[in-house]
């Protein structure tokens, strides 16, 4: 059953159900199925991303044109007829077949008005901001990483036509469509397998966009962007603050921030951050390390960081250059965490907060030395490591088995003491899987503990002097906890075993001396 909503140029246009949507988006991805380009839906996903991209732009440059007329203003398009959406693909009978192909793909074709000229991605690829309008060249970077992978125009005709039914301009359709969304982003990393660098799960998401709370004049920023999974959770966080057209301006323009290097996950973030009501996302495309360390200055620095940056990977020696002498590494954890320390505004935020950060980072940063340790000791030493949420087994399994934490920490002042709390497994549960992740609901514990702080079994604190003392070494155990057999080093392992032979021994022992005594 289809809704009716009111356009602003008096035409009323039908909404499509929850249901329906979800049954659209899964015929669209069953005629994918049968293209022989396309191969799982590492390929799918983005295909179904750029078309919609493309409808959801041309719903959203009609609706400003409406506007602008109404209002008596010029009107700038972003894209130039034939180009646009209405031009070429919204008859149902429109190009299709190998005319549609060559109309998408090549350099130079025939368009849809008959005229010779540039490719659909040709185009798109050679669009330029004009007049500080950015939206050119957003459009441009996110073609650029995009390529046709279907061999059939037909099929990828009836998939245009399927996303020509959904409405962007309806907030109903887009609050179910970033839903669907967000469990298609989940689905791809599921099929990427060990590659799935590009999502963090969104209970971790929402927990540390919780209790970071940014407030609207904050500026916020995620420099390992990925999918969009923190900007879209702190975007909604920060919606539930505006009240006024000026709070609304704030929110859209001057609060979130990001930066993707790699093509897919940056259409994937554009359009996941679309799809939850963003306007114009400001991700930038470039590599967040890029930039001498040294001349990041105040102009440059924000109020909110959060971020989960790429472990395990390993940056280029021109990168390695950008950080100071005694600093540089491969490794890119390190090196994102200076890149956060120094992107910390010094001063106190807009809402006379402090500026402050949330950062995912895995066990060797807690405990490495060298490189790592001098990092970390300047963390302590500028800054306040306040928290250390040490997260169970399996949060990111199965694409990596290694253990994480979230480093907490502002710019108050140097730090006194860390707290440290120790996120539990639920009761019977060995780790996290694939099929049952960790929930959002888990933290609520950690949430109510964080308002009203007090060690108990499962948080503790330590003196920062300590941790200096200790080479500032971090990874530090629960003093409190019940010892896991199943984890112990193999020497100690093996050595628990020989002491509780020993012991049952000396039991046998003590029983045939018993039970002599008796005869």
């Amino acid at each position: 059953m289809a809704r009716k909503i009111k356009k602003t140029n008096g035409s009323v246009t039908p909404t499509t159900t929850g249901q329906a949507l979800g049954s659209l988006i899964k015929s669209a991805r069953d005629i994918m199925r049968k293209d022989k380009g396309l191969n799982g839906d590492l390929d799918r996903l983005p295909l179904l991303t750029w078309i919609m991209f493309l409808k959801f732009l041309d719903d959203l440059e009609q609706q400003r044109e409406e506007e602008a007329q109404l209002g008596r203003k010029k009107f700038r398009p972003a894209i130039e007829p034939p180009y646009r959406w209405r031009d070429w693909a919204a008859n149902p009978q429109g190009v299709t077949g190998d005319e549609l192909l060559a109309f998408i793909n090549q350099d130079e074709t025939r368009r849809p008005d008959g005229k010779r000229g540039p490719g659909l991605f040709a185009y798109l690829r050679g669009l330029s901001s004009v007049n500080g309008d950015d939206r050119r060249e957003v459009i441009a970077t996110v073609f650029r990483g995009v390529d046709n992978r279907m061999k059939s125009g037909y099929l990828l005709r009836d998939v245009i036509n399927k996303v020509a039914s959904i409405h962007f301009t309806s907030s109903e359709e887009l609050h179910t469509l970033g839903t669907l969304y967000e469990s298609m982003l989940r689905e791809m990393r599921d099929a990427a397998g060990d590659s799935g660098e590009f999502y963090t799960p969104r209970a971790v998401v929402r927990f540390m966009v919780e209790v970071m709370d940014p407030r609207l004049g904050e500026t916020v920023i995620d420099p390992a962007s990925g999918t969009g999974g923190f900007l879209v959770e702190a975007f909604a966080h920060l919606s539930t603050q505006v009240k006024t057209v000026a709070d609304r301006k704030k929110l859209q323009s001057e609060s979130l921030f990001g930066c993707e290097p790699k093509s897919l996950p940056y259409l994937l973030c554009q359009m996941n951050l679309l799809l939850h009501g963003l306007d114009a996302p400001q991700i930038d495309p470039g590599n967040s390390l890029r930039f001498k360390l040294s001349e990041i200055g105040e102009k440059d620095r924000v109020d909110v960081i959060l971020t989960n940056p790429p472990f395990g990977g390993e940056e280029e020696k021109g990168i390695q250059g950008n950080f100071p002498e005694d600093r540089q590494t491969a490794e890119t954890t390190l090196l994102f965490l200076q890149l956060i320390m120094r992107k910390l505004r010094r001063q106190q935020t807009p809402v006379s907060r402090y500026a402050r950060a949330a950062v995912v980072v895995p066990d060797g940063t807690l405990f490495g030395d060298g490189v790592c340790a001098r990092i970390k000791e300047e963390l302590l030493k500028d800054f306040n490591l306040h928290t250390i949420v040490r997260l169970p087994n399996g949060v990111f399994s199965p694409y990596t088995g290694i253990k994480t934490n979230i480093l907490f920490f502002d710019r108050s002042g140097p730090t006194k003491e860390v707290w440290y709390y120790e996120h539990p497994l639920p009761d019977g549960r060995k780790n996290y899987t694939k099929t049952q992740p960790i929930q959002f609901d888990e933290f609520r514990t950690c949430v109510e503990w964080w308002k009203k702080r007090e060690e108990n079994e499962r948080a503790w604190k330590v003196p920062a002097q300590k941790l200096l003392d200790d080479a500032c070494n971090l990874d530090r155990k629960n003093p409190r906890a019940k010892v896991d057999f199943e984890h112990m080093p193999p020497a100690q392992l093996a050595d628990d075993i020989l002491d509780k032979e020993a012991r049952i021994a000396n039991l046998v022992n003590e029983i045939k001396v018993a039970l002599g005594a008796r005869q």
